[in-house]
């Protein structure tokens, strides 16, 4: 938990809440006082002259700029026992905003937004996002190409099972489309990699994996994950196509999630196992698509309506051609009738196991070929419909 603010002024200390409620333990924090601050916007905005205005906007942001270093953050309320910081970048942003603007009454338009971020936060319906500190949030990702450099190793995460789920998307998702407290299935568990960001956002997280192997290590990884906010999680054995949900949700007292995550084979480009459930087991593409949708149909009945289906999936290729492997399962997933397509984000990737040390010759064959090397996948966001 954050750390309790001290009470000198102007000093420095780890811990502050974010906007949304996460620690900035990464940014070097200094404090002001946050009743001063919010008093001093609303003598600001009883000024008449522009004029005086400005001169108290300079003044202002002199202060704050003496106390804090670009990056910084600074506490402006407190919320229960705990402060909730704004970053001085963006507060000195907001002022400067005020000081330039060109007539009294925009400047004022901009103090009364900052005084209503600094006191009263807009969250949205799905997330713990305060819309009104909106500009605090660059690590929450908006656009639809994502180029990612190495892997998110932090805490739990680890390389050791081929095809794993890049951490970085069901963080980005949670944070999207999920509060904390909020459930989340991940049909197709693999190494745990969504349920240890579930322990480091404060989601609960249920995890559904066919292969026992995996299942036990998964189980075992993700439990070394710390769980500061004490949320449940657990990986199950079972088949996602014909796995009672009901009952597996039943014993966790709850009878829908608030997010579904499907990361699943992309058919046979890795052969997982050879247990026919096992969908890089599919005999063609009809196969594997029929079974992608048998594990959607068992799932969707028990995500609560309104909120997000997630699906990441890659192509392939075979005998020459390429499969669209993920716009065939992005209709299947739109064939039901009851979800609706909210965005597409084409992420990159530079290299797998199979392609590593073997760049060239990959580029001879795409050149003797005619084809193009993979180096994306696609995460395909779905809302559920209320019907």
């Amino acid at each position: 938990m954050p750390s309790r603010r001290p009470s000198a002024r102007g000093k420095t200390g780890p811990g502050l809440l974010s906007p949304n409620g996460t620690q900035s333990s990464h940014k070097a924090l200094v404090f002001l006082d946050d009743v001063e601050l919010g008093h001093r916007v609303e003598v600001l905005l009883q000024e008449k002259e522009q004029k005086a205005l400005r001169k108290g906007l300079s003044e202002l942001e002199l202060t704050i700029s003496k106390l804090a270093k670009d990056g910084f953050a600074m506490p402006v309320r407190k919320v229960e026992t705990e402060s909730l910081g704004i970053r001085s970048d963006v507060l000195l942003g907001e002022l400067r905003q005020a000081h330039e603007a060109r007539t009294m009454s925009r400047a004022k338009y901009y103090m009364r937004r900052l005084k209503a971020g600094l006191e009263e936060p807009k969250f949205g319906a799905i997330n713990d996002i305060n819309l009104r500190r909106w500009k605090e949030y660059d690590d929450v990702w908006t656009d639809s190409l994502w180029v990612m450099g190495r892997r998110d190793s932090s805490g739990a995460h680890k390389g050791w099972y081929w095809g794993n789920f890049v951490p970085q998307i069901p963080r980005q998702m949670m944070l999207r489309y999920t509060k904390s407290g909020d459930w989340v299935l991940d049909a197709f568990a693999g190494s745990g990699t969504t349920l240890i960001e579930c322990r480091k956002l404060g989601r609960n997280g249920l995890g559904i994996e066919l292969n026992h192997r995996v299942a036990q290590a998964a189980r075992e990884l993700v439990n070394t994950e710390s769980n500061p906010k004490g949320v449940r999680t657990d990986i199950l054995e079972g088949d996602s196509t014909s796995i009672d949900l009901g009952h597996l949700l039943s014993r966790f007292g709850i009878s829908c999630v608030q997010m579904v995550i499907m990361h699943p084979p992309y058919h046979d480009i890795i052969k997982f196992s050879d247990d026919p459930r096992d969908l890089s087991s599919a005999r063609d593409t009809e196969d594997f698509l029929s079974m992608f949708a048998s594990a959607v149909d068992n799932a969707a009945p028990y995500l609560a309506q309104g909120r997000y289906f997630i699906l990441v999936i890659g192509d392939k290729f075979a005998r020459g051609e390429w499969i669209p492997l993920g716009f065939l399962a992005m209709e299947r997933v739109l064939r039901r009738g009851d979800f609706m397509l909210k965005g597409i984000v084409v992420k990159n990737f530079d290299e797998t196991r199979g392609k590593r040390s073997q760049q060239q010759l990959w580029r001879y064959r795409a050149l003797a070929g005619g084809f193009y090397i993979f180096k994306h996948e696609y995460v395909f966001v779905f809302q559920k419909k209320d019907l």
